[in-house]
């Protein structure tokens, strides 16, 4: 990693490269969001959650709004899975109180051959614009990880139109016409290799793929119809830009027993939800990827000192040391927690093991 490159703080990517680091380094999953008052300020000033997606100024605003509360090791880009999809010409948009929703769900076998992947300097510059606006504000402070959803991931909201309880559509055509959804799922990863590529290009320091329904399939399914497409994605990153290493991160949701496959894609580190034991995982995988997770975030609704005793748990399950292991949440944060209470879990983290780390 070139010195001039390195953030101040650089023990995220050192704990992801597996290198020794200053103390387990912290960040969550959905860290500007909703429960910030702040954040609900800057977003009722946008007018809506797309505009506030597509103004690159406002998404750094909000990208930097846990850094200035919070001690955390890293920024993440603020913007959506679902900017890919949109700029495929599938209208996103959002119904309030429904979620996100695509105008044109891709259903018909036309449209499903007609799809291209977009080009991420083109038709997603505003994600690109962000991501060069959220560098330079952070000025060497932490790093920046960019991200974007799996190819299955996104292939869900495109067939169902939006979110799914059952996932009737997409299961549907992954057992009627398996060629028409691996269609979906090879143009989708040509569109977010690229789009990776670009917010490396533009600053981006590590990247995420949020496989976040990856874990709704069969055993065999998710070797076939998201895994694979995984591998393609990381074989396609830039593993360094600018003389720096960029590591990467696959959380797929609910894909602890597949932690052997998704440690043999080429990533750098495996993102773990609160159902897996993060002690088996790292029996599991040894030294060959780092791990993230993995506390429940429901967990951030108890007294702070609960709290506290969680992430220490956390910590003594990944074991003795603290390389390789990033500190995060098993998911995203509620809307609903408690401010205070991700400051109490922030302090826990850092005292608890911060001097044995040093």
């Amino acid at each position: 990693m070139s010195p001039a490159l390195r953030p101040r703080n650089d023990n995220f990517l050192r704990a992801l490269l597996q290198q020794p680091v200053d103390r387990t380094p912290i960040w969550l999953m959905r860290q500007a969001g909703r429960y910030l008052p702040e954040y609900c300020a800057t977003r009722r000033r946008a007018g809506d959650f797309l505009t506030l997606c597509k103004s690159p100024d406002l998404a750094c605003e909000v990208t930097l709004q846990p850094l200035a509360r919070y001690d955390l090791d890293a920024a993440i880009l603020f913007s959506d899975i679902l900017t890919v999809p949109d700029a495929m010409g599938l209208g996103l948009y959002f119904e309030a109180g429904e979620g996100p929703r695509f105008e044109r769900p891709l259903r018909e076998e036309w449209a499903i051959n007609n799809l291209t992947a977009p080009d991420p300097y083109d038709h997603l510059g505003y994600v690109m614009d962000a991501v060069r606006t959220i560098r330079k504000a952070l000025d060497g402070s932490v790093p920046l990880i960019g991200f974007s959803g799996s190819p299955y991931t996104l292939a869900c909201y495109m067939v169902e139109g939006g979110g799914s309880k059952d996932f009737r559509h997409i299961k549907s055509m992954l057992y009627a016409r398996p060629d028409l959804l691996h269609r979906i799922l090879a143009v989708t990863t040509e569109a977010v290799t690229a789009y990776l590529n670009a917010q490396i290009e533009c600053g981006a320091q590590a990247v995420m793929i949020f496989d976040t329904w990856g874990g709704s399939l069969s055993h065999a399914a998710y070797s076939e119809f998201s895994l694979v497409y995984l591998q393609k994605i990381i074989a396609g990153t830039h593993k360094t830009w600018a003389d720096a290493a960029i590591p990467s991160i696959i959380f797929t949701k609910g894909g602890g027993q597949w932690l052997e496959q998704i440690a043999a894609s080429g990533c750098n580190g495996i993102g773990l939800d609160w159902t897996t034991d993060l002690a088996a995982a790292r029996r599991q995988v040894g030294d060959r990827v780092a791990l993230q997770g993995n506390l429940d975030p429901n967990a951030l609704f108890a007294p702070p000192e609960v709290i506290a005793a969680e992430a220490r748990k956390v910590l003594a399950a990944f074991g003795p040391g603290n390389t390789g292991h990033v500190f995060n949440l098993g998911h995203g944060i509620s809307r609903f927690t408690p401010p205070e209470h991700v400051t109490a879990l922030i302090e826990a983290v850092h005292q608890a093991q911060g001097s044995e780390a040093r």
